[in-house]
């Protein structure tokens, strides 16, 4: 149990503490709407965090979980390419019909969501794995290697455009942002930023591509007039007035489809939070969500703070990636709610997690080093002696 003995396990075993009491919040919530939602907003993270140090805790375990949420995600692209061209199966047309139709149809374009729940998740979660394939195709590996990651950072960007998901973009310029700074190298700080800056003039200051839906789409996230933008602004003001005599919030399971479900009775559960970070706000009030913030900030600042330490360039540039996605992700989510949703949770969490174990793959190689260095000097003396 020694590993699970460090800071990220203790906030969230903190958080934790916080959501139970949340049962006792005054507000009295549905006990049914609290156990749905804190499966998503505290059970994921207190059950995944600790995964990362007791079972992902080699170089070859990083290896294979990179490999793995690459090559998942791209299967993800290549599926959601088929809803696009060749239709949704008929359960899919059938969920379709059932409601979210209303979100995921529009103007006759299909938002592609692959296997995931739904497209704002789909597409966070392509900007996200995208962007670490990116990172990782920078890095100093075999030419094979990163023409293969250059192909399916292309491949996940495509399923980030067509799934329609605007909030996606953020994920994928936050993150790549957090990037080029923590490369430490000027020459790519210059070239990345000017990069980040052409992109979003391209959006922004530009009509090529418009006569393609996804791209038309994706450059609304940049408009500070857009009609559904002002709605957002709009609730936040609602939620504003009624929280602000609840500093605990309105108790976990009121807002969103759970608040729907079970406390239809509730005012906070009628006003749609359209974020997560705003969500949290609602159910865990201004004191909650403070106590969220600084943990998810303390956790991205350690790891930022890990790998600008690192001098191992194979090590460093993966976890630069796991490190700036998750940053990605954690922007994203003030756009939609997807740090909580699968599977950017169980890859975020575990990011962390492998990110602060790191920490001790480099101890055991100086160890391991310092052992032969010894075997080596006795050796000689030995030798010397006879």
């Amino acid at each position: 149990m020694a590993k699970l003995n460090n800071d990220y396990v203790y906030l969230v075993g903190f958080w934790g503490v916080i959501n139970i009491l949340q049962l006792f919040n005054p507000q009295a919530v549905s006990i049914m709407g609290w156990l749905h939602e804190v499966r998503f907003t505290m059970l994921n993270w207190l059950l995944i965090a600790p995964l990362a140090f007791i079972l992902l805790d080699t170089r070859k375990d990083l290896n294979n979980f990179l490999k793995l949420i690459i090559i998942l995600s791209v299967i993800s692209t290549i599926y959601g390419m088929k809803q696009l061209f060749l239709g949704v199966s008929a359960g899919e047309q059938a969920w379709l019909e059932s409601g979210p139709k209303f979100t995921h149809v529009l103007f006759g374009q299909l938002r592609v969501f692959s296997f995931y729940t739904d497209a704002g998740q789909f597409g966070a979660s392509q900007a996200h794995i995208g962007l670490i394939a990116l990172i990782l195709a920078f890095g100093p590996f075999k030419r094979w290697k990163k023409i293969c990651l250059f192909i399916c950072a292309g491949i996940l960007l495509y399923g980030m455009l067509i799934s329609g998901t605007r909030g996606a973009l953020f994920a994928l310029v936050s993150g790549g942002a957090a990037a080029i700074f923590l490369s430490k190298k000027f020459k790519i700080f210059i070239i990345g930023s000017l990069a980040l800056l052409c992109f979003i003039a391209f959006l922004k200051y530009t009509t090529i591509g418009q006569g393609s839906y996804q791209i038309r789409r994706l450059r609304t996230a940049l408009n500070p007039e857009d009609a559904s933008l002002n709605v957002r602004f709009e609730n936040q003001q609602k939620l504003r007035t009624i929280l602000a005599d609840l500093p605990f919030g309105g108790g976990v399971g009121v807002s969103g489809s759970n608040g729907t479900l079970y406390n239809p009775d509730k005012i906070l559960s009628t006003i749609p939070p359209d974020s997560y970070w705003v969500k949290v706000w609602v159910m865990y009030g201004i004191t909650g969500m403070t106590i969220w913030f600084i943990i998810n900030m303390y956790l991205i600042g350690k790891c930022c703070g890990i790998v600008w330490r690192i001098r191992d360039d194979s090590l460093r540039v993966k976890l630069i990636a796991l490190t700036s996605g998750s940053i990605g992700i954690f922007i994203c989510s003030y756009g939609n709610e997807v740090i909580n949703g699968f599977p950017s949770s169980v890859i975020v969490y575990l990011s962390w997690g492998l990110v602060i174990y790191s920490q001790k793959y480099i101890d055991d190689k100086q160890e391991s080093a310092g052992t032969d260095s010894a075997e080596k000097n006795s050796s000689a003396v030995v030798t010397s002696t006879y």
